[in-house]
């Protein structure tokens, strides 16, 4: 297993490198053209995945593409969700954080494509700045996502949602789409390890705009946290469970409790 781990880390970066080195003479086309071999670096990402390291990946609901303005929430468990989600939609933005702007390459590709960085040294003027930038790339059409817990956590570990998505869903004006999924399952953050398995990213009903933020927040993370619990009891229960973070395991204890 740790050797299929080790081949698939070799090929993301040869297949990233490849497509850096095609497509960079192409940087200066129109965004939109540009869209076109970003979307297929991210296809061709989880076909090394599945044929590499035997991890696949199921999508449940609506599996889009979707177009026009909408906000997508997402759990975020491992780096996987950031490529995984990107053929789902038809021209979307990733709120993410501003020091990736500074990877070399990747920043660069990631300012032409018009991802929506956020210098969260800036406190609450960061957050209107990030609310700003995404009313209007929604208004030009784009999906914008959000990981409302702003950083990546272990499956089952307590949920701590961030006020982002609720200051987006407030100055956009359109629909949010939640979305559960149990990817650190399979991608553990800060390991290199790849255990075979289905990835399962649930796309959830839409919440629909002009709730008071308050009360679009508790529906987000109920929605969110109770398909992502049943995911990762389905995961535990099937004939080849991974292995399980102590995270994990504690929460799969506190739901059992809650059904007695």
């Amino acid at each position: 297993m740790i050797l299929r781990s080790i081949l698939y880390q070799i090929a993301f970066y040869v297949n990233f490198a490849l497509w850096v080195i095609v497509c960079t003479p192409f940087v200066w086309l129109p965004r939109k053209w540009l869209l076109v071999p970003f979307l297929a670096w991210a296809r061709s990402t989880r076909w090394i995945l599945r044929v590499v390291a035997g991890v696949r990946l199921e999508v449940r609901g609506d599996p889009g593409p979707y177009d026009g303005p909408l906000l997508v929430a997402a759990k975020h468990q491992s780096m996987f969700e950031t490529v995984a989600l990107l053929p789902l939609f038809a021209d979307p933005a990733f709120i993410l954080k501003k020091e990736l702007n500074a990877i070399p390459v990747w920043g660069w590709w990631q300012r032409r494509m018009r991802m929506i960085p956020v210098d969260r040294s800036k406190g609450a003027k960061a957050l209107k700045e990030m609310a700003r930038t995404a009313k209007a790339e929604a208004l030009s059409g784009r999906q914008i996502l959000i990981f409302p817990e702003g950083t990546r956590r272990a499956p089952g570990d307590v949920p701590d949602y961030k006020p982002g998505a609720a200051i987006l869903y407030q100055q956009m004006g359109v629909p949010c789409l939640p979305v559960a999924l149990n990817s650190g399952l399979y991608w553990p953050r800060r390991s290199i390890r790849r255990y075979p398995g289905t990835i399962i990213v649930e796309i959830l009903d839409p919440i629909e705009p002009g709730l008071p933020p308050r009360d679009f927040m508790k529906i987000l993370q109920e929605r969110i946290e109770a398909a992502s619990d049943r995911l990762l009891a389905e995961a535990a229960e099937s004939d080849t469970p991974p292995p399980l973070p102590e995270t994990a395991k504690r929460r799969l204890r506190e739901i059992e409790s809650e059904r007695v």
